[in-house]
């Protein structure tokens, strides 16, 4: 188990999260838009303002760097492993995760298509943010999935340092403390259990 440093540690990183959420809300209301039922209500006043800065698409392209035409292919092209990547996930969660026990992640909460409903983005900016929405949102989500399944079989730390590991590997139990894992492991499964 983590020592009381490091649980006093997460609790203080877990209330400045919850901070940056709420001033992120209070940015939310500044720009005068509504959330029901998933879909994003703007004032007409807002829509039309919007609606002014949008770049024409033909603009756009004319002014667009060229490397960046050239490049975009390659972009686009991981759209194949992505997908195949989500069917993966998709049946791995629903062959696995029932016989784990494990709690339902939901897709939903971490693929987030919407900015593709802002007005001053032209066809082109609304396909690059659906895009980039599904690949980040898909790539999160699959991130949620691994980790679940890690502290589900080998919640252990590393012997190194890991460059942005996710949130539950703070809790994992010690690199070389053999007693935890053999005492804790099952406290752990529990943790991402029903």
């Amino acid at each position: 188990m983590p020592t009381t440093s490091i649980k006093e540690l997460l609790e203080q990183l877990s209330l400045v999260k919850d901070n940056i959420e709420k001033e992120v809300e209070l940015k939310r209301k500044e720009f005068d838009y509504q959330i029901h039922k998933r879909k994003v209500k703007f004032e007409m006043s807002l829509r039309r303002t919007h609606r002014k800065l949008k770049k024409g698409p033909i603009s756009y392209i004319l002014n667009a760097d060229p490397l960046f035409i050239i490049t975009a292919p390659i972009i686009y092209i991981l759209i194949v492993p992505l997908l195949i990547l989500d069917l993966f996930i998709f049946l791995y969660k629903i062959i696995c995760f029932p016989v784990y026990k494990m709690k339902a992640i939901n897709r939903r909460d971490y693929v987030v298509i919407d900015r593709h409903k802002l007005a001053y983005l032209n066809i082109f900016e609304k396909f690059n943010c659906v895009y980039c929405g599904y690949a980040n949102g898909l790539l999160s989500y699959a991130g949620e999935i691994a980790s679940a399944t890690e502290q589900f079989w080998c919640p252990i730390k590393h012997s190194r340092r890991v460059k942005n590991p996710n949130y539950r590997y703070w809790n994992f139990i010690d690199y070389a403390d053999a007693d935890s894992y053999v005492c804790d492991l099952e406290s752990h499964r529990n943790k991402v259990r029903k």
